[in-house]
């Protein structure tokens, strides 16, 4: 029974924590869900897990630490996670883009919660998000999946305190061959 208890929390899980990044490797959700934990605690009836100690999930290239992660399920089965830490981090790559290979996403902060029926993805406290190397920093970081939309916060309040973003230029994508011209006539 334990053995099945622990499969379900798992699988909550990695429900709920696959949400983080809209563009990640699709390959992933194929991908077993590996979770580790100094203790785990499931109430069923409820629907919530909640693991604590050194939590380590990886699913593919996914791979989020935290101290502590719960895990909540609804009636319509969406999950919502709360990960805390100092710091929680997580990482995954994403889908190759463009004829780009994929990158890797990363981001910490004390709290990240995910909220699957949404679609979003809030980072609390000390949050910062690095995509390939471009970087935002800020005490609250929104992520609108379903907009691919991002809202970065400094702390309310904080003199002095400021988001800080850091884009990259792109490459542009391969530019189409220009026409040839006409040879002249002779």
């Amino acid at each position: 029974m334990r053995g099945y208890r622990f499969a379900v929390a798992a699988a909550i899980a990695a429900a709920a924590l696959s949400a983080f990044s809209a563009r990640a490797e699709k390959a992933d959700r194929d991908k077993p869900t590996q979770v580790e934990a100094n203790r785990m605690t499931s109430d069923e009836a409820r629907r919530v897990s909640l693991f604590e100690g050194n939590v380590v999930l990886t699913k593919g290239t996914l791979r989020l630490q935290a101290d502590r992660v719960v895990v909540r399920q609804d009636a319509d089965g969406f999950q919502f996670a709360t990960a805390t830490g100092k710091p929680v981090r997580f990482r995954q790559k994403s889908d190759p883009r463009g004829g780009q290979e994929g990158v890797w996403i990363e981001a910490e902060a004390e709290r990240v919660e995910i909220d699957e029926r949404s679609e979003r993805v809030e980072l609390f406290e000390n949050a910062n998000v690095t995509r390939d190397k471009d970087v935002l920093r800020g005490s609250y970081i929104l992520y609108d999946q379903r907009a691919e939309f991002f809202s970065v916060s400094s702390p309310k309040g904080a003199q002095g305190s400021r988001v800080t973003a850091v884009i990259q230029p792109k490459k542009p994508e391969a530019e189409p061959a220009a026409p040839k011209k006409p040879e002249a006539r002779r």
